[in-house]
């Protein structure tokens, strides 16, 4: 299958690792993956905080970008869930209905990472091994928005060595909510503090999550307390085998 990668801003600038691992992890279950060199943000941070008509050019820009492939993936429940809810809100307020008819069919295109392995490739087992303790936090986005339920969790018992530990009261937010953490900074904090001594208590050595977003949140939490705990795009363990992890350990010796 060809599949088109929408990258998001965040894994493109911040996070690349969690983009070069869908890559990996598609490319190793047989399918091509193209980039399409054109894409760019796609108008969430815009409409999140109020900039509608703003947001326009950037949605017909994705759009045109992305209207040429039948399949569309993003590591991102926050970036699909925009592509698939505002970009045809918006293009309909601002009075544009074939622009919005064009967006509902790229929509039905793109799919979260976890969404396309299990309900369009039809796999939960990708042929991963990743030996340590996870636990895995369900993004509000991905959750509510895309409702993705527990696929992320059924590909994670499929991956070999991996011991998958139960996050308490997993369904609260980890505080983040893109421009809610600046403008609600001690809300933001005290929501961080209580999804922090949810993962302290599982004694995971990873928390694991498919937005980068949530992740950058939490684990600099994490990091400030000192608490060894590390953060994993889901892509990351996914595209995870022995070949690779026992080549992680011979450069860790090497250092």
């Amino acid at each position: 299958m060809r599949i088109a990668l929408f990258v998001t801003c965040l894994a493109d600038t911040v996070f690349p690792e969690a983009a070069k691992a869908t890559v990996r992890l598609l490319e190793r279950l047989g399918h091509e993956v193209v980039f399409p060199s054109e894409q760019t943000c796609c108008g969430q941070m815009h409409v999140n905080t109020g900039y509608q008509r703003e947001a326009l050019p950037l949605i017909r820009r994705h759009v045109r970008t992305f209207d040429p492939y039948d399949v569309i993936v993003a590591p991102s429940g926050s970036c699909v869930g925009s592509v698939r809810h505002q970009h045809p809100l918006v293009a309909r307020r601002a009075g544009d209905d074939r622009l919005a008819g064009r967006a509902e069919d790229v929509a039905a295109r793109t799919y979260e990472l976890s969404e396309l392995l299990v309900d369009v490739l039809g796999v939960t087992d990708v042929g991963a091994y990743y030996p340590h303790r996870v636990t895995y936090h369900p993004t509000c986005h991905s959750l509510r928005m895309l409702r993705v339920g527990d696929r992320p969790l059924r590909l994670l018992r499929a991956v070999r060595g991996l011991d998958l530990v139960e996050l308490p009261d997993a369904e609260q937010c980890c505080g983040f909510g893109g421009t809610f953490a600046v403008k609600n900074a001690d809300t933001s904090t005290a929501m961080l503090a209580d999804k922090m001594r949810h993962v302290l208590s599982t004694r995971a050595d990873v928390c694991t999550a498919s937005d980068s977003s949530c992740l950058m949140h939490l684990g600099g939490g994490l990091s400030r307390l000192r608490t060894g705990v590390r953060t994993v795009h889901l892509a990351e363990i996914l595209a995870s085998t022995e070949r690779s992890a026992t080549a992680g350990e011979r450069v860790a010796v090497q250092r």
